[in-house]
């Protein structure tokens, strides 16, 4: 019966945050509520089936990277579809991996990450989500600013800019914006935020020094892997290598 109780208590707790993002964002206009409902639906599908099959990925070091790839997958096609690049969003895996490959070698080879899933899934996880927000924030924020300022971009052609240079001068500023949430995060960290790898080490049972340790190794990991993703995105905006194909907006360079 307390089973059942609290799992009742989960289940009415779940539904009346749903409920209230998708009434807030109705009501005032932001955006309707689907997007809230398909959120919600697929993180209860998506944490059912991790639930499932964890333990034997965990037990198994071949099947960890292997889910870690579908990780970093998953990743590229979430920012590609989000940024509109169309057939080219193959591209944002480029900025998702430049950082987040290099990091997690580097705490492996001096060993302050084990070479065991327990360790590998969620500090990789949290670096390739990171990636993966940096990538989509910078990237539209970038192409956002393109087609909004491309009497500037024809300005500096006109001045004798090359097309990259023209490109960087207009966009550069508007993707380094998607560099504010970790670089906050990273500021306030136990003065605002308890992330979530503090926290999960101290639910496990670890001293809080080392709970500390290990949140401050992955916050820096995160600000030098978000930071790489977006001027990777930067350099393949620059390059024509992304750009938005669909309801018109692509934007054409000459």
């Amino acid at each position: 019966m307390v089973l059942v109780a609290d799992w009742v208590r989960l289940l009415i707790v779940c539904v009346v945050f749903v409920a209230a993002a998708a009434a807030i964002a109705h009501y005032t206009g932001l955006t309707s509520p689907k997007p809230f409902l398909s959120a919600a639906v697929r993180a209860v599908v998506q944490l059912a089936a991790v639930s499932a099959v964890i333990t034997v990925v965990l037990s198994h070091l071949g099947l960890t990277w292997a889910f870690l790839v579908v990780m970093a997958v998953v990743a590229t096609l979430t920012s590609a579809r989000r940024t509109g690049a169309g057939r080219k969003g193959g591209w944002a895996a480029l900025p998702i991996l430049v950082g987040t490959v290099p990091a997690l070698g580097l705490l492996l080879a001096i060993g302050l990450l084990p070479v065991e899933g327990i360790a590998l899934i969620p500090v990789g996880g949290i670096l390739i989500g990171g990636a993966m927000t940096a990538t989509t924030l910078s990237a539209r924020r970038a192409l956002d600013a393109l087609e909004e300022r491309y009497g500037e971009y024809e300005a500096a052609r006109a001045l004798g800019f090359h097309e990259r240079a023209a490109v960087y001068l207009v966009i550069r500023q508007p993707a380094a914006e998607a560099l504010l949430p970790p670089l906050d995060q990273t500021r306030t960290v136990g003065l605002v935020t308890l992330p979530g790898a503090f926290v999960g080490m101290l639910l496990g049972g670890a001293p809080v020094w080392q709970a500390g340790a290990l949140q401050l190794v992955v916050l820096l990991a995160l600000l030098a892997v978000e930071a790489a993703a977006v001027a990777t995105v930067v350099e393949l905006i620059a390059r024509s290598l992304i750009r938005r194909t669909s309801q018109g907006s692509e934007v054409r360079l000459t």
